[in-house]
């Protein structure tokens, strides 16, 4: 089905999208800032401080992601069933804060366990709300360029975060539980800018009187285009483990303690640079053509990663990896946002992140035990793997008319 712009709908520019949409923006931006200085920390903090094993990491990071998918179904269906997103994306950043401190704190593996789990249950909660209003906000035309933008300022957060974790180790003597603190400041900002200046737009009243019981049954009544998405969202998701293999590899290639950090801000450079335009371009000229590049992009990624004998060649990895991200995340998200009724698109973007989130677990348990086996390699040549699987079923999808994109 033809995915693109509608007649009559608002051009894709910034100019134009909703003030609502920054905000929400400038909430990811903080609250990535924060997380994404732990996460470039945290595995090393995990093996080199706590003695954990990559086989441990690999799951806690994978089962961390997978509490967050399943949370998002509930939350998601939630949100349809009361007509409100925003109380419950304050609830998911509001546990986000709560979950920082647990960081420094941690004197075990248990420790970081529970921060990451909180903190994952917090990114469930409001994952399919937020993403939900976001598509509230906008008008169809201006989809593509609203998850974008979103996309875009989060990864300028995430580029913050590692940058701010080179600096203060750099200035701390690499003190990691001293620069694990200061995650705490931009997570209690992004709370504050989501109560004060993100509002819901107003909703007409539903027919009928009384409001119908909470069930997930909704799930049901999603279209066949819409769990075509989600098959083709798995596949992807299988070819791309979590980043925290990207700060293995940069410390496995020799780069100090305090520079670890510097492969995500790499990749997120990447990923701020190009999301907006990715975003806009598919409401211009259809999503297909972007999704071919950005499994391209990971691809190379995943081989520049596997081959690299020099930290600049896995650096090179991450800018790709982060190209990919650009060339898909946001998109992914506006065809579901497509394909759902208005009435479930809470519960539509809850089911697909459930959906990916088990396979972000299954993806992030085999690249920690192919890492333990086979070694850096056996993990990044299985990714491009999986991305070249993932291409070829993007490949087999008809474009018109029954295509799941155009």
């Amino acid at each position: 089905m033809n995915t693109g712009p509608r007649a009559g709908s608002p051009p894709s520019s910034w100019r134009t999208l909703p003030r609502g949409i920054w905000s929400l923006g400038l909430v990811s931006l903080c609250m990535d800032a924060s997380s994404e200085l732990v996460h470039s920390l945290l595995p090393v903090f995990m093996t080199a401080v706590l003695g954990a094993s990559m086989i441990t990491v690999g799951l806690i990071e994978g089962v961390a992601e997978a509490i967050a998918a399943f949370t998002r179904v509930l939350s998601g269906a939630l949100s349809d069933h009361f007509r409100r997103r925003k109380a419950l994306v304050v609830l998911g950043y509001g546990l986000a804060l709560l979950a920082k401190p647990l960081f420094p704190m941690a004197t075990s593996v248990a420790w970081v366990s529970a921060g990451r789990f909180t903190d994952r249950i917090g990114k469930g909660i409001r994952g399919a709300p937020r993403d939900a209003l976001v598509a509230d906000l906008t008008a169809p035309g201006q989809r593509g360029a609203a998850y974008g933008l979103r996309q875009a300022l989060d990864s300028v957060g995430a580029l913050l975060g590692p940058l701010l974790a080179v600096l203060l180790m750099l200035a701390l003597a690499n003190d990691l539980r001293a620069v694990l603190w200061v995650a705490v400041a931009p997570a209690a900002i992004a709370v504050l800018v989501l109560l004060t200046m993100v509002h819901e737009p107003a909703r007409p009243p539903m027919p009928g009187s009384g409001r119908p019981p909470f069930t997930l049954a909704g799930a049901g009544h999603l279209p066949q285009r819409f769990w075509r998405i989600v098959l083709l969202g798995v596949v992807f998701t299988l070819a791309r483990f979590s980043e925290a293999f990207l700060v293995l590899r940069a410390q496995d290639l020799g780069v100090g303690l305090a520079f670890v950090p510097v492969i995500m801000i790499v990749m997120n450079l990447a990923y701020a640079t190009a999301a907006y335009p990715a975003g806009a371009a598919s409401d211009r000229i259809g999503r297909r053509r972007l999704l071919y590049a950005g499994m391209l992009a990971l691809v190379i990624a995943d081989l520049a990663l596997a081959f690299a004998v020099a930290p600049w060649q896995a650096y090179a990895g991450a800018a790709l990896w982060g190209l990919h991200m650009a060339l898909t995340q946001g998109l992914l998200a506006a065809l579901v946002a497509d394909a759902a009724p208005a009435a479930l698109r809470g519960t539509a973007f809850g089911v697909f992140n459930l959906m990916t989130g088990i396979a972000v677990l299954l993806a992030s348990v085999i690249a920690g035990l192919l890492w333990s086996t086979f070694g850096a390699a056996g993990t990044f040549l299985a990714g491009a793997a999986f991305a070249l699987l993932a291409t070829t079923g993007l490949l087999a999808q008809p474009a018109q008319p029954r295509g799941i994109i155009r």
